[in-house]
This record gives structure tokens, C-alpha cells and sequence, in this order.
């Protein structure tokens, strides 16, 4: 790429420091080259046998085990969470005056309105309620995957590797949340290119999506401290804090979530109290949430299923704290505050619950897999091994509904 010097250098940085600044600044982000293609190809065939082990699974495991004629393969995606999501795009939060004062509430203002808005404006085009939330998660994942190939070659110098990272983020054991209609996928599609916009210098559109991942997942909010980190750190010279302001912007969503439960309730952080209702996400110490988890998954106190579960929980806290470690020797400290205020966030409930789903948003952790993979090609075919059966366990048993995952 040819860069003209300008007549007339603008205060700042000089010499090659003010060209890289000038080129952060002015070059658009990329449209869909090759490398682009690629990865959205590699995503398409991996939906393709995600909906093939969905139509295999509504064959071989009816709800009616009497059942002459299979059930819809969306029927397979319609599993807990969704539900939640569901009731609030059809009805809202407080339908009829219900709410936390009704016998047997559901508890849905746990859950953030981004995903319910955008289902429900899909479920304008597409009649069918599950089909509406697939066609969000599919649509959602493939602008995901291409931000994370671009945030991927931009860390790693060699040409695999936004193809590699993508590869190991496909088929990561919990990849089938991904095409269900929960806020993975759509969380991770403006995190994701939020992210990038703040390494090219684009504060403005980065703070519009982490606004936009805000109402979707409170996570939006570890993002927004984490491009806070990022942008302090990077700032060298005295024209990106005109762009500072942006960084407040991801919470308005929050903000107003909080204002419209307070209007309803009487209490802005009902969501919160909602999720401490519902799953037992009030504060406990890290280590007393790990006991908890500990005695559940060995302790022979919940049936086998539940207890496979919970030591799926603990692994993951465990590969989460590693990763922690990892960024923090490399200095990579935004993405490691990130990753802390997760495992923070997750680690002092009750006890651990959707870590393993969690790992699908800790973008550094598919990157580092990848360089890792890059420096011992043994471990890309050790992955393939080890987490093909695991992914395959994990969505035949989300898509048969026999745990809560």
C-alpha cells in the first residue's frame, strides 16, 4: 500500500510513526477479500453439519418415543434459554402486570433486550418464531467469524492464521450455541468487529458497538472497560482524546435497561436480582464458588449427567485462569482485563454456571490456540482428536434438551 506524505505535516508524531498514524486513521475497513471468503466458506459447512446432526437428532430422539413422523429440526434449537427470549420478544418484560410479585415468575428481565429487539424485528419477515432466532445466529456468526480471521492476522504474521483461529473457534465444544438462538452469536458480532475498530483507531464506531453488545450481554460492559484499557495505552499523541468521549457511550445501554426496570419495578438492578432468583448468581468469595462447583461435579450429589457438567464448569475456569495468566506475561492488558472481569464475574456465584459457553466470547483464547498450534502442528490434530467427540456429545445433548447446559 503506497502512502502519499502530505505537504504540510500535522502536529505530532513524524517520520514513519506519523505515516502509521495517518494510514489508522484514513484506511477503510477492508470489504471481503479472499482470506474473507475463506473462513465464511469454512463457517457455512460447519452450519451445514450442525443442522445435519439437529435433523439426525429430531429423528433418533422424538420427544414422543411412539412418534411415527419426525419433528421439525428447529424444534431441536427451541431449548431453555430460549424460552426467555421468546416470551419477552412476544409479550415483552411485564406482560398483563405481571412481574417478581407473581407467583411462579420466570424471571425473563434477567436477560437483556438487545436479542429479544432484533428477534423480534427479524420475526417480522420470518413467521416462525425459531426459525427467526436461527436466521439471527447465522447471519450474526458469519459477521463474527470474518472479525475474528481480521483480528487474528493482525496479531499473528502468517497467512493462515485468521483460517486457523476461525477453525479452532468452530469447533470448540460449545460451538453449537452459536446457531441456537441465544446472544453468542449476535454478542460476538458486534464485540468482535468493535474491537477491531478500536485497533484501526475507529473510537466512534467502536463505541456504537460495544453500545449495541451492551444490550445485549452485560459482558458488553467488560468489553467497554477493556477499549477504555486499550485506548489509554495506545494514546501517544494528543488528537486520539478527542475521540475519548466514545468510550462512555457503551453505558447508555445499561442505563437505560436500568431506567425502564426502575419505571416497572421499582428497582433498576432487577436484573440482577432476577438472575440471583432464578440461578443462584448472588455473591459468594471465588474460592466458596469453587467449593460449591467441586461438590457438585465430585461430590456424588447430583445425578451423573449434572455432575459431567460442573466439571465441565471447572475446566473451563481453569483454561480461563491460564489464558488470564498467558495475557498478563505477554502484556496483553485489555484483553486480560476483559477476560478478569469475566472469570470475576462468573467465579463468585453460588456456583459456576456457563463458563464453557462463555469461552466462545474470549476471542484471545482461539488466537492463542492458533499461534500455539502454529509453533506445534501437533496440537491443531490433538484438537481436532479431543474436542470433535466432546462438541458432538455437547450438542446431541443441548438439541435433546437432557441437561441445561
Amino acid at each position: 500500500m503506497t502512502v502519499s506524505t502530505p505537504t504540510r505535516p500535522a502536529a505530532g508524531p513524524t517520520g514513519p510513526a506519523a505515516v502509521t498514524v495517518a494510514v489508522r486513521r484514513r484506511r477503510p475497513a477492508p470489504r471481503l477479500g479472499p482470506a474473507d471468503r475463506e473462513v465464511l466458506w469454512l463457517y457455512v459447512l460447519t452450519r451445514i453439519g450442525v443442522w445435519i446432526t439437529a435433523g439426525a437428532v429430531t429423528w433418533l430422539f422424538p420427544p414422543d418415543g411412539e412418534a411415527r413422523r419426525p419433528a421439525s429440526p428447529l424444534s431441536a434449537w427451541q431449548r431453555w434459554d430460549w424460552w426467555h427470549y421468546l416470551h419477552i420478544a412476544e409479550d415483552g418484560y411485564f406482560p398483563a402486570g405481571a412481574g417478581p410479585w407473581t407467583p411462579g415468575w420466570d424471571n425473563r428481565e434477567a436477560f437483556f433486550p438487545g436479542f429479544p429487539l432484533v428477534l423480534r424485528a427479524v420475526h417480522a419477515v420470518v413467521p416462525h418464531w425459531a426459525a427467526a432466532g436461527a436466521l439471527v445466529s447465522f447471519v450474526a456468526g458469519g459477521v463474527a467469524v470474518v472479525a475474528l480471521a481480521r483480528i487474528a492476522r493482525r496479531a499473528l504474521p502468517v497467512a493462515d492464521a485468521g483460517r486457523r483461529t476461525v477453525l479452532f473457534f468452530l469447533l470448540s465444544p460449545c460451538a453449537v450455541f452459536l446457531a441456537a438462538g441465544y446472544t453468542e452469536a449476535l454478542f460476538l458480532a458486534l464485540a468482535l468487529p468493535a474491537w477491531l475498530a478500536a485497533q484501526r483507531g475507529n473510537w466512534a464506531a467502536a463505541g456504537v458497538l460495544t453500545c449495541l453488545a451492551c444490550s445485549v450481554r452485560v459482558t458488553g460492559l467488560f468489553l467497554a472497560a477493556a477499549l477504555a484499557l486499550h485506548f489509554v495505552l495506545g494514546a501517544r499523541e494528543r488528537a486520539p482524546w478527542r475521540s475519548a468521549p466514545w468510550l462512555a457511550l457503551p453505558a447508555l445501554a445499561p442505563l437505560l435497561y436500568g431506567w425502564y426496570l426502575a419505571a416497572r419495578t421499582g428497582d433498576a438492578m432487577a436484573w440482577k436480582h432476577a438472575q440471583e432468583r432464578g440461578w443462584y448468581r448472588d455473591f459468594h468469595t471465588p474460592w466458596e464458588a469453587w467449593s460449591h462447583t467441586w461438590e457438585a461435579a465430585f461430590g456424588h450429589t447430583q445425578a451423573t449427567g449434572y455432575a459431567l457438567m460442573w466439571q465441565g464448569e471447572l475446566l473451563a475456569m481453569v483454561v480461563g485462569l491460564v489464558l488470564l495468566v498467558v495475557l498478563v506475561i505477554r502484556r496483553r492488558l485489555p484483553e486480560a482485563l476483559y477476560l478478569a472481569l469475566t472469570l470475576w464475574a462468573l467465579g463468585t456465584s453460588y456456583w459456576y454456571m456457563s463458563v464453557p459457553r462463555s469461552t466462545l466470547l474470549w476471542w484471545p483464547l482461539w488466537i492463542a490456540l492458533a499461534e500455539w498450534s502454529l509453533r506445534r502442528p501437533r496440537v491443531l490434530a490433538a484438537y481436532l482428536y479431543v474436542a470433535g467427540p466432546v462438541t458432538t456429545v455437547v450438542a446431541v445433548t443441548f438439541l435433546t434438551g437432557r441437561w441445561a447446559g
